[in-house]
């Protein structure tokens, strides 16, 4: 290959790449109904039942920083990260597997303390740890995870499932987790600048922040609060690369465009004063933040009211048009942005 000819996947484009081996998918199976392209795969077993799996890789230094996550943090995260792409489907997750290559400048008792987060997070979505391998790394820690879980067949939720004048809904509040990121860096570079020996920065003011930075809890309440409203959202996808990337899975696999209001997004206070001393703009924690671990999901109008009265922690902030592959965020002052869904 020539040199010219070279091109890096960060020139190219991670989602744009994405798409482009999406056809590399080896021999079709029609068990399988879910593939490449949404949060879990779906093998349809018998019964009426169905078995998803989905996998996450951690890699040190680019997905998590050691100088300020605690390894049982870190452990917590990654099973968080591997399950509620499992709540996304609308299944419970069952089981998780779990690879670690650590290089030696980590002690055995950090990495205990890695597997005592994740023991404890797995208790607390009810997952066993049913399988695990390490070995060794020469330079950084490598974690990665693959979940299984278990769903019927018929309540399966895809992201294709959205249909014209449905309400689009996000759990929570968005934009915590980039707020606390953008915290600990701060801090981060203060304590380099410091040349103190040990980082033991006060956080005690934006203790919300970095909670959801370093221990993102993953929305399985919101599993349970459609069951007992008897609901089946239309689509559903976790919120991890910010929820207008999101979103836009959710449009391209539907086909229809999306309406956004921004002056509905749900956005706290903790992370309004975060932005406003970082002197940002908050909507974009928001809308590009990522790893708040919430949920994104589509329901019919009428189901909007019967949901909140088993499960009141969302918020309406659009809804599916017709306009078929675009992107409408309303700002709420006579104005509207407009771009492709096949933007990245």
């Amino acid at each position: 290959m020539a040199k010219d000819d070279f091109q890096s996947i960060h020139d190219y484009g991670l989602p744009l790449f994405k798409e482009d081996i999406a056809e590399y998918t080896g021999a079709k199976r029609d068990e399988i109904s879910t593939g490449l392209g949404d949060d879990s795969s779906v093998l349809e077993a018998g019964d009426g039942m169905a078995v998803t799996t989905s996998s996450e890789i951690f890699l040190e230094g680019v997905h998590f920083d050691l100088t300020y996550t605690p390894f049982h943090h870190l452990g917590y995260k990654m099973v968080t990260a591997a399950v509620s792409d499992i709540y996304a489907m609308n299944a419970e997750p069952v089981l998780l597997h779990l690879n670690v290559a650590a290089p030696n400048k980590y002690s055995v008792q950090m990495l205990k303390n890695l597997y005592k987060g994740i023991d404890a997070a797995c208790k607390d979505y009810n997952v066993e740890l049913a399988g695990t391998d390490v070995t060794a790394s020469h330079q950084i820690l490598v974690l990665s995870a693959t979940a299984t879980g278990l769903g019927n067949k018929s309540s399966i939720v895809r992201q294709s499932g959205a249909k014209q004048d449905h309400i689009i809904c996000v759990t929570g509040d968005l934009g915590a987790a980039i707020a606390g990121l953008r915290v600990l860096l701060r801090e981060k570079s203060a304590w380099k600048e410091s040349g103190q020996d040990h980082f033991q920065p006060d956080l005690g003011d934006y203790e919300y922040v970095v909670q959801r930075q370093l221990v993102p809890k993953a929305r399985q309440d919101l599993l349970k609060g459609f069951t007992q409203a008897g609901i089946i959202p239309s689509s559903m996808t976790d919120i991890t690369r910010g929820v207008v990337n999101d979103l836009q899975r959710i449009g391209k696999q539907s086909e229809m465009g999306i309406e956004i209001y921004s002056p509905a997004l749900p956005i706290s206070y903790e992370v309004r004063n975060v932005a406003d001393e970082m002197q940002e703009d908050v909507d974009k924690y928001a809308f590009y933040g990522g790893e708040d671990f919430e949920m994104a999901f589509t329901i019919r109008e009428e189901e909007v009211e019967k949901l909140k009265a088993d499960f009141d922690d969302f918020s309406v902030i659009g809804k599916m048009v017709a306009k078929e592959k675009q992107f409408i965020i309303n700002t709420g002052e006579d104005r509207k942005i407009k771009f492709d869904l096949f933007e990245t």
